[in-house]
């Protein structure tokens, strides 16, 4: 696996690298993000990844400090599922200036769930992508279905800037007894983490309702909020949506997910399963 510091340099040895399949990571890599660059390899003749902790989309009081920097375990664990060039720039090189233009989602789809509790987390998301996209030049682009609004929002961007390249989604990775597999998990105790498929099972119990007919979707979300806090979590949402735009469903209305977002401890985790 080459690694490349520079976009020029990346850019040069892609030139000749045939349909490119892109995997790009904040690193701390897990086996989520090892399977999609597991696929990545029927995507493309040459995989690419990338490992950049992006400012942009973290806020002032989150974990952009002590987010974990894992590199050369992460490196190791790329070039053994052959990911064949790593882009891994440093602040200076993916902004030599400050970015004064970004990429502003429709508030309608980037406000709402995770936008409502992180503002601005979709439009760094987003600028980064596109940035990232611009650099690597993919004709497949490989992302997970944990980060379930994140990938809705850049498949339609990618869909509204007309860009040549396939958004291809990623099967949400799990532990054996259910917990989405995350970089932030390793920020839970040993207590909190034989807590934390709490969260799994909660919006399991609703996707198992919903597709034996209940109608009160409202219901079920207050329900499993209610779970989530007499066990000590603190809920931000449970939702029922449409997978399309995750915006709130119609009667009758098929197609759906279930998200949730909880603080145990310390710890944010987010989950979603569709229905």
């Amino acid at each position: 696996m080459q690694i490349h510091p520079t976009i020029a340099g990346l850019r040069a040895v892609l030139a000749k690298a045939g349909r490119i399949a892109f995997v790009p990571t904040m690193g701390n890599l897990h086996e989520g993000h090892i399977a999609l660059m597991h696929q990545a390899q029927g995507h493309g003749d040459t995989v690419v990844s990338s490992l950049f902790v992006n400012r942009l989309q973290f806020g002032p009081k989150e974990d952009f400090d002590t987010y974990p920097r894992t590199f050369e375990a992460d490196c190791e664990k790329m070039a053994a599922v052959g990911v064949a060039h790593l882009f891994a720039p440093d602040e200076r090189e993916m902004y030599p200036m400050p970015q004064a233009y970004h990429v502003q989602p429709d508030p309608a789809q980037a406000d709402i769930l995770e936008g409502e509790f992180r503002p601005g987390f979709f439009r760094g998301v987003a600028t980064v992508v596109m940035k990232l996209l611009s650099i690597v030049q993919p004709q497949a682009a490989l992302f997970g279905k944990k980060d379930y609004q994140q990938l809705m929002i850049i498949r339609n961007m990618v869909r509204e800037f007309a860009l040549p390249i396939e958004i291809v989604p990623g099967e949400t990775v799990r532990a054996t007894d259910g917990l989405a597999l995350s970089s932030r998990n390793g920020y839970l105790s040993e207590t909190e983490r034989a807590e934390a498929p709490r969260l799994y099972r909660a919006l399991d119990h609703i996707r198992k309702d919903i597709q034996a007919g209940e109608p009160d979707l409202a219901r079920l979300e207050q329900g499993a909020m209610a779970e989530l806090r007499a066990s000590g979590w603190i809920p931000q949402y449970v939702a029922v949506r449409k997978q399309l735009d995750l915006q709130l469903p119609a009667a009758h209305d098929s197609g759906l997910v279930v998200l949730g977002a909880a603080l145990l401890g310390s710890t944010r985790l987010i989950d979603n399963l569709e229905v």
